[in-house]
């Protein structure tokens, strides 16, 4: 019983953030209202305080369902890799997956990064600041041999350069948005982007603090 009751809880939960996103796509977080949220999501407005605070709540957990899906998924594309082209390429893949899998809720991070919701703007700087802190802990410690003379950086240096990397990488996902539904239009963009990731590594090679 108690199982069946936490299944429906966060059927619930989803459902609220489900709707959220819908209707995210014509309007900000900051002018959402709850009980908007409740009707598209088919509950009563007193259930949405057995998941969320407030609205400002309920953007945390999309930033971080939304960011969060995606960093894990670039984690577990880095594992095995050697060379920094195979990294660059397996990462633009599957940002490029995830926005197409997700529109909705990449444009709702690509508006609220700079948004007016301080909390949402916080929670959105965290996931991407964890995701360079992910980066770097995997190229100092991973089998990237072409990332093998970052072992020798400083700590805040490889931050500095794995920043720059993930910066990119949203940047890229922002522009993505555009042309989501012009193939060639992505594709353009996927080599844009890939060579210019390509111009930071380089860079990098030849960086002595």
């Amino acid at each position: 019983m108690s199982h069946s009751r936490s299944a429906r809880k966060e059927l619930t939960r989803q459902a609220l953030l489900d709707a959220a996103v819908h209707l995210l796509a014509d309007q900000g977080l900051s002018s959402l209202s709850l009980r908007e949220v409740t009707r598209v999501a088919g509950v009563v407005p007193a259930a949405f305080y057995r998941h969320f605070a407030d609205i400002g709540q309920l953007g945390v957990a999309l930033v971080e369902q939304s960011l969060g899906g995606t960093r894990d998924a670039e984690r577990m594309v880095r594992i095995g890799l050697t060379g920094s082209d195979e990294l660059i390429e397996q990462s633009m893949a599957v940002l490029f997956e995830e926005v197409r899998r997700h529109p909705e809720r990449h444009r709702f991070i690509a508006r609220e990064r700079y948004g007016g919701v301080a909390v949402v703007r916080r929670a959105i700087e965290e996931q991407l600041r964890r995701g360079a802190d992910e980066l770097a802990a995997d190229l100092v410690t991973g089998d990237l041999d072409a990332a093998a003379y970052l072992r020798d950086w400083p700590a805040e240096d490889v931050r500095m350069a794995t920043t720059l990397f993930v910066d990119h990488m949203w940047q890229t996902a922002a522009a993505l948005l555009d042309v989501v539904d012009d193939p060639r239009a992505m594709a353009d963009l996927r080599d844009r982007a890939t060579r210019q990731l390509r111009l930071v590594v380089a860079g990098c090679e030849h960086w002595r603090g």
